[in-house]
């Protein structure tokens, strides 16, 4: 039974009066205080209602690109592979004990136990996990998360129409945890991904596959852009309020045009359910990881041979930045692309091709979307002055 909260006498009465006088301001009357004109009254209480009234319907773009979503299931080849009897083991990043984010991943396992000890029978008793994904081309081509088919050794989609097809996987990226899948067939319906960064504030509308229910359709905002949630070097997430849920991991996100924005792959939450803040990989990631995928069933990233560390208050003030920015190198591989161009330990990189380094994770990705061959000019801070240098990006080595 929910708890009753009692209000004193005093703030009913007030909160009465407040209603009352509310009341008089859209009948027309007058405020005792004579302060407030009844005109000014009326236009402010529209000007209050109007968003309300211009909130929009989701019903069109949902009708274009629902087809084009589907449920995943995967069959897990060994019940060794899992976690317990529930469902695939997925492994949380390393993060130290009492870490904020520690939970990102833990709640967006598929068949992974809630706080409540609660098992899904179902992936127990078939060995099957569950997810999400969606075609982005007419020739069968669909996205998914490698978390998804990770240990599978059979996948399965199941169409908006009610289709059941067998699939394979082209290629998969675990360190954004995309997927690459292929259906055999052609005229399949697919939706596009955004050309532009969705910004913050922007209606959003994610399908999936949550709980294994299928088709399922939430709404919210961007609420925040750049999220680093400790999943790997180069997390860049989109912060969505849509409810998402376990199985619609692989799912897309849509703007108003109906181009996906994201690909939900994490929620943060106490309970396992949705509390309103999940994660998606933005679309110009998922563009350049799926090109990859589909060219050699792998993703090839460019290298340069440092290890960093970030540039704190005191660091900054010790080697003469004005602020903690750019990417303090630790260590310049011996024969690497960087020390052949002269970058040396103690060096900070503050620029890459002009465009200014915030972190040290700005760095990783900006190296890692160069393709392996071309040419890369770094702004380092040494001695107090910057210079410049120019290398070659080489590939970046296997286990890297």
């Amino acid at each position: 039974m929910l708890d009753k909260v009692s209000t004193p006498a005093r703030k009913r009465t007030a909160t009465w009066l407040g209603a009352a006088a509310v009341a008089a301001l859209i009948a027309g009357g007058a405020v005792e205080s004579g302060l407030v004109a009844p005109n000014a009254a009326h236009a402010e209480l529209r000007s209050m209602a109007q968003p309300v009234q211009n909130l929009p319907s989701f019903a069109d773009v949902i009708e274009r690109v629902k087809p084009a979503v589907v449920s995943v299931k995967v069959k897990v080849q060994n019940v060794a592979d899992r976690d317990d009897e529930d469902g695939p083991r997925f492994s949380a990043p390393d993060l130290p004990p009492g870490h904020p984010m520690e939970r990102f991943f833990r709640q967006f396992r598929d068949g992974e136990r809630g706080d409540r000890g609660q098992r899904r029978e179902q992936p127990r008793r078939f060995g099957q996990s569950m997810g999400s994904g969606f075609f982005v081309s007419a020739d069968g081509y669909l996205v998914t998360n490698n978390h998804v088919v990770d240990k599978g050794s059979e996948v399965e989609i199941t169409m908006d129409d009610g289709r059941t097809l067998d699939a394979k996987v082209v290629g998969t990226d675990p360190k954004t945890d995309l997927a690459l899948l292929k259906v055999e067939g052609s005229d399949f319906p697919y939706v596009r991904l955004a050309g532009q960064k969705a910004r913050i504030g922007d209606w959003v509308v994610a399908i999936g596959n949550p709980f294994g229910l299928g088709g399922t359709v939430t709404a919210g905002i961007v609420s925040a852009q750049h999220r680093d949630i400790g999943a790997g070097p180069y997390d860049d997430f989109i912060q969505i309020d849509a409810s998402v849920n376990r199985g619609n991991s692989g799912g897309p996100t849509f703007n108003l045009a109906g181009e996906v924005v994201g690909v939900n792959t994490a929620i943060f939450s106490p309970s396992g359910g949705n509390v309103g803040i999940a994660f998606a990989i933005p679309a110009s990631t998922v563009e350049t990881v799926v090109a990859s995928l589909k060219e050699s069933g792998s993703v090839t990233r460019g290298f340069i041979g440092v290890q960093m560390q970030p540039v704190t208050k005191e660091i900054a003030e010790a080697i003469g930045l004005k602020e903690p920015k750019g990417a303090l190198v630790a260590e310049a591989m011996k024969d690497g692309p960087a020390a052949k161009a002269g970058v040396k330990t103690g060096d900070t990189i503050i620029a890459v091709d002009g465009q200014p380094i915030n972190e040290a994770k700005d760095l990783s990705r900006k190296v890692a979307n160069v393709a392996p061959g071309k040419s890369l000019s770094l702004t380092l801070w040494r001695d107090g002055k910057e210079r410049n240098v120019t290398l070659e990006v080489a590939s970046q080595p296997k286990g890297v």
